[in-house]
């Protein structure tokens, strides 16, 4: 199976650039960029712009146990790219994607799975 280099949502309706991000979490755009720098949010580039996946931002917070499931990724050696991929690569066993599943009930089964990967 190929990896696509540009995983996450589909669509360009998918993606918040980091602007956008500021306004809905009602923050700064340089209290953005320090919450990507602390692992809290995860953007990537799309088309020379750095974008956030709608989904993980929730109203006007960041997905509950996003923060967690990026510091695992990192430990287990992803990179934002490959975080992005992982997020987004679809899962029967879930049903759906580990991102959309950080939004319900089987947000700490992603969190675990995220764990298992640094083993």
């Amino acid at each position: 199976m190929t990896e696509s280099p540009l995983a996450g949502p589909a669509d360009a309706a998918g993606w918040l650039n980091l602007p956008d991000v500021a306004v809905r979490l009602d923050v700064t755009i340089s209290k953005v960029h320090q919450m990507i720098r602390d692992r809290e949010l995860i953007a990537v580039r799309r088309d020379g712009i750095r974008r956030v996946p709608v989904e993980l931002v929730a109203n006007d917070t960041v997905r509950k146990h996003l923060p967690g499931v990026l510091n695992l990724l990192r430990d287990a050696g992803y990179d934002d790219e490959a975080a992005v991929r992982w997020l987004y690569e679809p899962d029967d066993t879930l049903p759906g994607t580990p991102a959309a599943a950080l939004g319900g009930d089987l947000a700490r089964e992603v969190k675990r799975r995220a764990q298992a990967l640094g083993f």
